[in-house]
């Protein structure tokens, strides 16, 4: 095949792709081909579709993964100026919203989405996934068993991103993060050698993979616990917007309880639509155990009038795909991500704040602006705390008490509005963070999965966890081939550093 080469491509990209090829054959898709179309296709953000990488590979398994980095990684290792300068990026469900967090133009992108396979051991106690499966497939296959697996809260997330990037669940006060759950990775290092990570054979780069993103390799599998589950009771309330103090005293009641009940999820959000010009109050409720009503969720159902309730028992497949009609692809997409204090007075004022700055882009065609708190009491953070048996990269401290994890997540259909939305979301955070300092709720953590890519999430685990990181890209990746030659997601060493390895 002749790849033609566009007007802003180089050399370099056009000959790795081109040594791809021989190497991995179909695997590999070049602009307009149905294979590398459709996979761009498939990106959730309009942002992340209008990227163009020089050609895309598909990797069917581990051996093709270890071939693909094999070529990417020889001359970058010999140091050779000819094409040293090649770039590549690694997708998973491709769901992170920013641009080039999982895609590249004018480089190499590395799908992941087929490696998908989900596999359950004989004593039911540990899922194996491929990392390019979405939520969606590992439940399916778990539902009809009855196991369960701490996992992505939303059915059409990919397994990959959310795990290493820590991921919450609706299991994270009985389980801890995501992350917290994996008893192996299987991972392909800078020189194409498959590895496992875990608590007996390089530890270190088990404990740097909870929660360091893809700065290390590229993982192929995660072997997580599963656990015997049955129906849940879950689904979401709608409320219109006055009854948000209820709401926020609901919110913060549930964070602060002494004996928080382990069972319980929440997500409270205040979504805003330019179709109805009108806030909604929306939770989304789960409690992990086959209970109607439990008392721990009924602040929430108590809240009157509602507009709309899905409240039922159901398996995790059904209560995790609910909320997909509200996510649509091929919009505009923006996450921001901040954590604060849990007081009620000041998240109120949070939400006025977003509701006075909103109004600067509240015409934007097909906007969808949401405020979301999610709870973070010391009975999740400490499953993975410094102290812990299996700690975790994440530097989050139960000592600390309840935290909120605060997000705004935006829709909008016209890249024409994209810097008035940016500059107004970002003076949100600006005004709620002036607001939290002064009232001593401010607080460092910065979730990987939410955050946008001007933030520093991996910064935010505190200096020991971050050195610990940086030592083992130094171990595990000598060249720093994923720290030089993948520039999407969040690096471990600040941007125009010299060569950190």
């Amino acid at each position: 095949m002749v790849v033609l080469m566009r007007s802003s491509e180089t050399k370099q990209n056009v000959f790795q792709c081109q040594q791809l090829q021989v190497v991995l054959g179909k695997a590999v898709s070049f602009p307009q081909q149905s294979a590398y179309n459709l996979s761009l296709s498939t990106y959730w953000s309009q942002n992340a579709q209008n990227v163009t990488p020089s050609c895309i590979v598909s990797p069917r398994n581990t051996r093709d993964v270890s071939k693909a980095i094999q070529v990417l990684s020889q001359y970058q290792a010999a140091g050779n100026s000819i094409i040293a300068g090649c770039r590549f990026a690694i997708r998973g469900g491709g769901h992170t919203p920013w641009a080039g967090s999982a895609n590249i133009d004018d480089g190499v992108t590395i799908d992941m989405t087929s490696i998908k396979s989900v596999k359950l051991n004989l004593a039911k106690s540990i899922v194996s996934i491929g990392a390019g499966a979405r939520w969606s497939a590992v439940y399916e296959v778990l539902d009809a068993v009855e196991v369960g697996v701490a996992g992505g809260r939303l059915a059409d997330v990919g397994v990959g991103g959310l795990i290493t990037g820590g991921g919450m669940s609706f299991f994270a006060p009985r389980y801890g993060f995501v992350c917290d759950q994996v008893v192996n990775y299987e991972i392909v290092l800078a020189n194409g050698t498959a590895v496992n990570a875990n608590s007996r054979c390089n530890a270190d780069l088990w404990f740097a993979l909870k929660g360091g993103s893809n700065n290390f390799g590229v993982v192929t599998r995660f072997d997580l616990k599963s656990f015997p589950l049955g129906k849940i009771w879950g689904g979401s309330i709608y409320n219109p917007i006055d009854t948000l103090p209820a709401q926020i005293q609901a919110f913060v009641g549930l964070n602060n309880a002494s004996n928080f009940d382990t069972n319980a999820a929440v997500i409270n959000t205040y979504a805003y639509s330019s179709r109805s010009r009108s806030w909604t109050a929306a939770n989304i409720l789960v409690y992990t155990k086959p209970e109607i009503n439990p008392p721990v969720l009924r602040p929430f159902m108590d809240i009157k009038p509602q507009l709309a309730s899905t409240m039922r028992l159901a398996n995790l497949s059904d209560v995790t795909s609910e909320q997909v009609k509200f996510t649509p692809y091929g919009l505009r997409q923006l996450f921001l991500t901040r954590t604060y204090g849990n007081d009620p007075v000041f998240l109120s004022q949070v939400f006025q704040i977003a509701n006075t700055t909103l109004q600067s882009f509240a015409n934007a065609t097909g906007l969808g602006y949401s405020l979301v708190y999610q709870p973070l009491p010391s009975v999740i953070t400490s499953h993975g705390a410094a102290n812990s048996s299996t700690p975790n990269a994440l530097g989050l401290d139960p000592a600390a008490g309840p935290q909120v994890l605060a997000f705004q997540t935006i829709q909008w259909a016209n890249a024409a509005d994209d810097a008035l939305i940016n500059e107004a979301a970002r003076k949100i955070w600006v005004q709620a963070d002036e607001l939290a300092v002064k009232t001593g709720l401010q607080r460092q953590w910065i979730y990987l999965n939410y955050a946008n890519e001007d933030q520093d999430p991996i910064g935010s685990y505190g200096s020991a966890n971050v050195a610990k990181l940086q030592a083992a890209s130094k171990k595990y990746d000598p060249t720093g081939l994923f720290q030089n030659n993948v520039p999407g997601g969040f690096k471990l060493f600040k941007k125009g550093a010299a060569n950190p390895n």
